[in-house]
């Protein structure tokens, strides 16, 4: 039998080959195979009740005779998979540890992980969109949640087999420039110096300027409004201080991007669609969609509570465009330029409300137009707090600069590394410190449940106890360690190795294999918290299995039966840790 990357497919596939041969009609049974609890199996198969309840018939006679058929044609080999029927009608199934040992050897490296988990998105072209600050403003502490989940979403999207665009749509359009140039010329600011001498923080403070100034009087404002007029109309020196602008922001983005090993296909700012708009507004006028109301351009959704009167605003009374033109115009290009066949947006839950408008105005307008509708998710996620249980702040209440965050993690990591092991020469202190600092905040906002706010503690993310990154950082270095001593690679080929024995090595090897499982429930609702508590899982009963079995002074048919379950347990480790973005490193 050939073994599959996810077992619960093989069993799923087995249940519905016997179905067809007890004649249970195709269409309607659904295995509905999920893990288990571990006292009864490993996988449970829960379609049979609803099948039963919807055939009126006895639940636990149709799984008496799905049993009945897999036995009959060996569909499944019962030297690999155990299986039994539990209360009503549930199907139980156990792998034995013939199949654990099959599997530990046939996904051997991250390449295999990879080909087996690629199957699933295989020809699925996705764009994920994520981070996208506004130019002239530096990154914050907010910016933190979109950046990693974002980053982490695509990496895991990309490891299930899509093929992903990532698209930073940054905020670079809009009535800020005009404030922005208006304070510019005003001060005489050199935009055009040499490029060390330009930084965001000036823009920032030219913006405050421009912003008080449009208050302060009307005739100040009106030269101001002048300014971001002559900018939309493409007057040439407004232009040009406008690219000036965007890429010195730019600039100190991806600094910090690189910073965080994340990079970008596309970055097509609100200025790339402001031409695009038109088409939006005439095919959406034209399909009967949108309607003038008090002198805007709206559209409603009469059959939705709240949208039937809450409008979707895609031109405001002065003719200008907004947010969402830009983002149906954004729709139009990903689909028809980027040919996209699904959309991820990674933008925070206040935004909730837009979302599921443009997607409803999208599910209109493209069956209007005779256009494939893409799968489209908005990935809200909730607010970093600070102590206090309020958004984090500085002490003076302004915002925290997101460079600031990672240099202040970087040192106090050091600091930790420093103390607990003095043994690392500078360049190697500095290494892991980068990855336990950097880790440690990727971490914390990872393992959360991404629509619930949660308390930023340092304390708490760079403890060497519980579900943090610093706990499972170490637990990588620790399997790199018991490898140096044994004097052998992980990636050695462990052929000879025997099926699990002992409990605590069966208890790992079903560990291990719950990692398919995981990456399937993790993508089924794009929350890689679910992943994080796998890997805090899967260190800990590594960690039982470790203090109950001898490894390196085990005889040499025990010792490589063992090193070949801290083999595949440090594989799975360092590829959910990269998946969610994490650097490992092999000694701490």
């Amino acid at each position: 039998m050939e073994i599959p990357f996810n077992p619960a497919r093989l069993i799923e596939s087995a249940l519905l080959e016997a179905a067809a041969d007890c004649g249970l009609p195709g269409d309607d049974f659904a295995p509905q195979v999920r893990p288990a609890d571990p006292r009864f199996g490993d996988y449970q198969a829960n379609g049979v009740l609803p099948f039963a309840k919807k055939a009126k018939r006895n639940p636990r006679e149709i799984a008496t005779q799905l049993i009945g058929a897999m036995q009959a044609r060996q569909i499944l080999d019962p030297n690999l998979v155990e299986w039994e029927i539990a209360g009503p009608g549930f199907i139980n199934f156990t792998l034995l540890p013939a199949f654990s040992h099959a599997w530990l050897q046939a996904f051997s490296c991250r390449a295999d992980l990879q080909a087996g988990a690629g199957t699933r998105l295989k020809g699925h072209r996705h764009v994920v969109d994520y981070s996208s600050p506004n130019t002239a403003k530096e990154m914050h502490v907010g910016h933190i949640r979109s950046t990693v989940i974002g980053e982490c979403l695509a990496r895991l999207l990309a490891f299930s087999g899509a093929e992903v665009i990532r698209d930073n749509h940054i905020g670079d359009w809009g009535t800020q420039f005009g404030m922005l140039i208006w304070a510019i010329k005003e001060t005489g600011y050199d935009l055009y110096a040499r490029e060390s001498a330009r930084t965001v923080a000036d823009l920032e403070a030219l913006y405050k300027q421009g912003n008080a100034a449009y208050r302060e009087s009307e005739e100040k404002a009106a030269a101001i409004r002048a300014e971001l007029v002559k900018l939309q109309q493409g007057d040439g020196e407004n232009l040009r201080i406008w690219k000036s602008i965007t890429d010195v922001s730019w600039k100190a983005f991806d600094e910090i991007y690189q910073r965080l090993g994340i990079r970008f296909d596309e970055v097509l700012g609100e200025s790339f669609y402001r031409d695009k708009v038109g088409r939006v507004w005439e095919e959406l006028r034209d399909c009967g969609l949108a309607v003038e109301d008090d002198g805007a351009l709206v559209v409603f959704h009469p059959e939705h509570k709240r949208f039937a009167t809450q409008p979707f605003i895609i031109r405001k009374k002065d003719g200008a465009s907004n947010y969402a033109t830009t983002d149906l115009a954004t729709v139009l290009h990903r689909k028809e330029h980027l040919g996209a066949d699904g959309m991820t947006y990674v933008v925070d839950s206040r935004q909730s409300d837009h979302f599921e408008q443009l997607f409803l105005t999208v599910d209109k307008w493209f069956a209007a137009t005779g256009r494939d509708r893409p799968e489209m998710n908005h990935v809200a996620f909730g607010t970093i707090l600070g102590e206090d249980g309020k958004p984090i702040k500085t002490k003076e209440g302004g915002s925290v600069k997101l460079r600031d965050l990672l240099d202040e993690a970087v040192r106090r990591a050091e600091v930790i590394v420093r103390e607990k092991s003095p043994h690392l020469d500078e360049e190697e202190t500095a290494r892991v410190a980068r990855a336990v600092g950097l880790g440690a905040i990727r971490y914390a906002d990872l393992s959360q449940n991404r629509t619930s706010d949660y308390l930023f503690a340092w304390d708490r993310m760079l403890t060497f106890e519980g579900n943090t990154a610093p706990y499972l950082l170490y637990a990588v270095a620790r399997i790199h360690s018991i490898f140096r001593k044994a004097e052998v690679e992980p990636e050695r080929d462990f052929a000879e190795a025997d099926p699990p024995q002992t409990d605590e090595e069966k208890a790992l090897a079903r560990k291990l294999l719950a990692f398919p499982s995981t990456l399937e429930m993790v993508l089924g609702d794009l929350r890689p918290h679910v992943l994080c508590t796998y890997l805090f899982e899967l260190a800990g009963v590594f960690s039982s299995f470790y203090n109950a079995n001898r490894v390196l002074g085990a005889p040499p048919e025990v010792r490589d039966r063992r090193l070949l379950l801290c083999a595949r347990t440090l594989l799975i480790l360092r590829t959910g840790l990269e998946l969610l973005g994490l650097e490992t490193v092999k000694r701490m």
